[in-house]
């Protein structure tokens, strides 16, 4: 593996895209850090603090997570990539609803250069709502639930536009390095910049984690017992989350020859490949978004019964994983009812003159792709739950920084994992290409189809 890594910069091609991706890496990061106007980061930031240690991350915690700590800085970057994910995600589940939409994702090239086109236009409009709500936010930190807190010195109508224009920009700077990092450079760009986002916690969390090892008073809140056990979590947690990413169903598939002229088209046997977990990582973030409102929202009705509610929803107590698990297996099979179309990949085989052996055309193949489709998502579902679930148990039940666990599963494991094996595989097409050595010796690492 290591002989990998360096014949990668021994490739002229590799070694430019390998370098220009750390470039724009480098500008994403600087992006992070540059502070927006008109804000007190300090107040800011012991404000995110508070609110972490509190209720376990919350959904200002979980976009700071994303963002790589720019919401902590108040810096332009502080909305992350987060609002062209979610207009890419929009554009998706329209493209399922609406027939114009999927007309032009079937176009080819032209189409999706139109849709991607839509994508950029419902990010600035994202941005500017989530912008002017953050503004606002940031000028009444009694809605963030401190009231005491003194974050913009000088609140108005003037702040507010600055706000919404610099975060803007910000986004739309890096939603611009991460289409030219996915052209340029080496991986998905915008997921490279999530990636690194995540990974730039780390330092923070292992500095977190070794302060739970220190004695406090002559005692240590965690022992030695406790280090081991957490060793042996991280290790099969990411074994089971690279299992879930890689495992896959192999339907196999036959084409009939066909005869033209002199040639023979068809007649080969393969496989459609049926990802377990199908729907990502986006499950996890659609269940944590609804999750978070509520709660919200419930805590400050001046009802006890309501109160109350709101604390059972907080993060790691026994209504919140439950309805949390619920609604990850809920959005599973939306996302697959909404993105998997049995019938047209059954239409597309019998007009390619391909078939499923057993399974006549048509139809019956389209009713057999989506029976195993449901049964194959039920597994993918329960385990990327159980992934899901760990950080949260792990922080309310034994005491562990919010940081530090959420590390240990969740939506950062699944996408640290999913980015990390896609650029690998990508870095090993360039060697095999070259005669040069994979990462692995014993056949080539398998990528997610």
């Amino acid at each position: 593996m290591l002989s990998a890594f360096s014949n990668s910069l021994k490739i002229p091609e590799l070694r430019r895209r390998i370098l220009f991706t750390l470039g724009l890496i480098f500008i994403c990061r600087l992006v992070a850090t540059v502070p927006a106007p008109g804000v007190d980061a300090l107040a800011l930031r012991r404000v995110i603090e508070s609110i972490e240690s509190q209720v376990g991350g919350g959904f200002l915690g979980w976009i700071d997570l994303f963002s790589g700590g720019a919401l902590a800085n108040c810096a332009v970057g502080a909305l992350g990539i987060m609002p062209y994910i979610s207009a890419s995600i929009i554009l998706q589940l329209m493209t399922a609803i609406i027939p114009a939409l999927e007309r032009l994702a079937r176009e080819g090239e032209s189409g999706r250069q139109k849709l991607t086109q839509y994508t950029r236009y419902l990010t600035i409009a994202i941005c500017c709502i989530q912008g002017t709500v953050l503004a606002v936010s940031l000028e009444r930190p009694g809605s963030l639930g401190i009231p005491d807190a003194v974050l913009v010195p000088h609140p108005g109508i003037g702040f507010r536009l600055m706000t919404v224009l610099s975060l803007t920009t910000g986004t739309v700077l890096m939603m611009w390095l991460g289409e030219q990092m996915t052209e340029r450079g080496i991986g998905n760009g915008i997921s490279m910049i999530i990636t690194v986002n995540i990974v730039s916690r780390l330092p923070d969390a292992l500095f977190a984690a070794t302060n739970m090892f220190r004695k406090v008073e002559g005692m240590a809140q965690f022992s030695m017992f406790h280090l081991v056990g957490m060793a042996v979590l991280i290790f099969l947690v990411t074994a089971g989350t690279i299992a879930l990413t890689q495992a896959q169903r192999k339907v196999p598939i036959h084409t009939t020859k066909r005869v033209v002229g002199r040639k023979v088209y068809g007649g080969q046997n393969t496989y459609m490949p049926l990802r377990i977990n199908y729907s990502g990582v986006m499950p996890i973030i659609f269940a944590s978004v609804m999750l978070a409102f509520p709660a919200a929202i419930l805590r400050r009705i001046p009802l006890g019964f309501a109160r109350q509610l709101g604390e059972a929803f907080d993060m790691g107590e026994p209504l919140y994983l439950a309805t949390y698990g619920a609604l990850i297996l809920f959005f599973s099979y939306f996302w697959v009812a909404t993105q998997f179309n049995p019938l047209q990949i059954a239409d597309d085989l019998k007009r390619n003159g391909g078939y499923v052996p057993g399974i006549r055309p048509g139809r019956p193949t389209a009713e057999f792709l989506d029976k195993t489709m449901t049964r194959v998502t039920l597994v993918g579902a329960v385990f990327l739950t159980v992934i899901a679930v760990i950080p949260s148990v792990m922080h309310k039940q034994f005491n562990v920084p919010w940081l530090v666990a959420s590390f240990f599963g969740g939506t950062s494991l699944l996408i640290v994992v999913g980015v990390a094996l896609d650029t690998m595989r990508q870095v090993e097409s360039h060697l095999l290409m070259r005669h040069y050595d994979g990462f692995l010796k014993k056949g080539k690492l398998r990528g997610r189809r």
